[in-house]
């Protein structure tokens, strides 16, 4: 009488009565990059949290799996240190998680870093009486010198840069604005927490002219003759801010500087639509 023999188990399988299984493994959805994303929400003790990671781990080696995601809200944040001591590395924090991240082969790893540049605006707004949108600011590098700089701000997450530019000016000054272009725009490097800017001057018609200045940041607002926004000494001495006058009488006034309009497209591989800022006008000429 023949008797039948059971292989040995592979990596990452275990021995149960009846054959092998696979053993427990985190839940997890594969990404676009050949790696899978963990998206943990119930409490776990950590203890069986390092089991289950050390089973996934063997598993998705096995599956040919890369890079390894684990985003973790802050009411799991004792599993943090569990999850660093088999050899993840933090990726970024948002205010409601941690993203942890693991390099699964043996080859130079080629999980993208996390974002490097925030994104920010400057805002041009022209009345026809030629006069500027202008504020003083109750904290930061110009407050207390006297110096009227444009309404500024940073881009919120999942926010265009045009809109961005509109809300920018109505919660500083109250006004409310058409955007028309961008002008230009400006790379920062190791400007906030080692992080770099990207600054984008934008051009906006007002809709409205009555001021009413935001309480928390702005100590004053006004429309001010652009000739006097222009000569204010700061604008003289420093270059960025002489440009920003330059290009703005060129755009306005010679009329042969033209920015960057928004333009709404459709993406194939992200299924939704967004937009692609260029040179419209030149654009529809040559067609």
């Amino acid at each position: 009488m023949s008797v039948s023999t059971i292989p040995a188990p592979k990596l990452g399988e275990r021995l149960c009565e009846n054959g092998f299984e696979h053993p427990k493994i985190l839940p997890a959805i594969d990404d676009a990059h050949g790696g899978v994303i963990v998206d943990l929400n119930e409490p776990m003790d950590p203890e069986h949290f390092a089991t289950l990671l050390r089973s996934s781990l063997l598993h998705w080696n096995l599956k040919g799996k890369h890079g390894v995601w684990i985003k973790l809200p802050i009411s799991l944040v004792n599993l943090v240190e569990t999850a660093v001591k088999e050899g993840f590395w933090y990726h970024h924090a948002e205010p409601s998680y941690l993203m942890l991240v693991y390099w699964i082969p043996q080859t130079g790893c080629t999980i993208p870093i996390n974002a490097s540049h925030r994104v920010a605006v400057a805002a041009i707004v022209l009345n026809q009486n030629k006069e500027v949108l202008v504020v003083q600011e109750k904290r930061g590098r110009f407050h207390g010198i006297g110096y009227w700089k444009l309404p500024t701000g940073v881009v919120d997450a999942g926010e265009e840069i045009f809109a961005a530019a509109i809300r920018e000016v109505k919660e500083e000054t109250g006004v409310d604005t058409e955007f028309v272009e961008i002008l230009a725009f400006r790379e920062v490097q190791n400007s906030f927490f080692g992080k770099s800017d990207l600054s984008f001057l934008c051009m906006l018609r007002p809709l409205s002219v009555e001021i009413k200045k935001q309480e928390l940041e702005i100590e004053a607002a006004q429309w001010m003759p652009f000739e006097e926004f222009a000569v204010q000494p700061l604008t003289q001495k420093h270059e960025p801010f002489k440009y920003v006058v330059e290009l703005c009488l060129a755009n306005v006034e010679e009329k042969f500087y033209t920015g960057f309009s928004p333009r709404r497209v459709s993406s194939y591989f992200e299924d939704q639509l967004n937009y692609l800022y260029m040179n419209i006008n030149e654009l529809d000429k040559s067609s």
